[in-house]
C-alpha cells in the first residue's frame, strides 16, 4: 500500500487531502510544518509527498531542496501562490507537479495516481534484483521481500542489508560498513552498525527468512548463500 506524506500548515487542507487519499486506499502521514519531515523520510521513505509552499519556518521550496539532497521521492507542490515564477522554481528544484490553491481534491488524486503509476512502472522495468535463499532485494524500489512478503526496513537497515547482499560471502568490517553507509566523515559511535545488524536479524527472523547475518568475530559481518 502506497504511503503519502501531506505537509501543509492549514489543518482544513491536510484533513481534506487525507480524507480523499484514504478513500483511494493510500496510507497517509500529515505534518503541519517542515519540522520532522526530513527525519521521517529518512526513517520510512514515503512513496510521494504533497507539499505546501507557504509555511511558517522552513517553507516548501527550501524543504524541497533539503529533500532532494537525500531522496528522489516524487513531490507535488500545492500553493496559494499561483505565480508562474513559483511554479517554475518549484519544478526546477525537483518537484514533479504543481497545483495552485484552491484546487480540486479529485484532480490532486488523479495527478498522484499518474505519478505513482509512472514511477512504479519505471522502477519495475529497470529494477536490479539481489537474491539469496528466500530473500529478494529490489534495488531501485528499495524493497525487501521474503517469500513474496515485504519486510519493512528503515533506510539505514535497508542500506546495510543491501551492502551485505552486494558482497555476498565476503566478510565486511565495521569500518567498511560505516564508510559505505554513513560516510567517510562519520564521527559517530560504531555501535550503530551493531545496533542496525541486531534490528535486521530480528526482522529477518520475524519474516522466517533462512538468510542469516553472521558475525565475523573481531572484524564485522557477512551473509553466505552456500548453506
Amino acid at each position: 500500500m502506497k504511503h503519502i506524506f501531506i505537509v501543509d500548515d492549514e489543518k482544513r487542507i491536510r484533513d481534506l487531502i487525507e480524507m480523499y487519499l484514504k478513500k483511494e486506499g493510500y496510507n497517509t502521514t500529515t505534518f503541519e510544518s517542515a519540522d520532522g519531515v526530513l527525519s521521517a523520510i529518512r526513517e520510512f521513505m514515503p512513496d510521494l509527498l504533497v507539499l505546501d509552499i507557504m509555511m511558517q519556518g522552513l517553507d516548501g521550496l527550501d524543504l524541497c531542496k533539503e529533500i532532494r539532497k537525500i531522496s528522489e521521492v516524487p513531490i507535488i507542490f500545492v500553493s496559494a501562490r499561483s505565480d508562474e515564477l513559483d511554479r517554475i522554481l518549484g519544478l526546477e528544484l525537483g518537484a514533479d507537479d504543481y497545483l495552485a490553491k484552491p484546487f480540486s481534491p479529485r484532480e490532486l488524486v488523479v495527478r498522484i495516481k499518474t505519478i505513482l503509476k509512472r514511477t512504479t512502472k519505471s522502477s519495475e522495468h529497470n529494477d536490479e534484483i539481489l537474491k539469496t535463499k528466500d530473500l529478494e532485494i529490489y534495488v531501485q524500489r528499495r524493497i525487501v521481500k521474503c517469500m513474496g512478503q515485504d519486510i519493512p526496513l528503515t533506510i539505514k537497515e535497508y542500506e546495510v542489508l543491501e551492502f551485505l547482499m552486494k558482497n555476498i560471502n565476503l566478510p565486511l568490517s565495521r569500518e567498511q560498513i560505516i564508510e559505505s553507509i554513513w560516510g567517510y566523515d562519520y564521527d559517530g559511535y560504531d555501535r550503530n552498525v551493531d545496533d542496525t545488524i541486531k534490528r535486521l536479524r530480528k526482522k529477518l527472523k520475524t519474516a522466517k527468512s533462512r538468510v542469516v547475518i553472521k558475525t565475523v568475530w573481531g572484524y564485522g559481518y557477512r551473509i553466505d548463500d552456500n548453506e
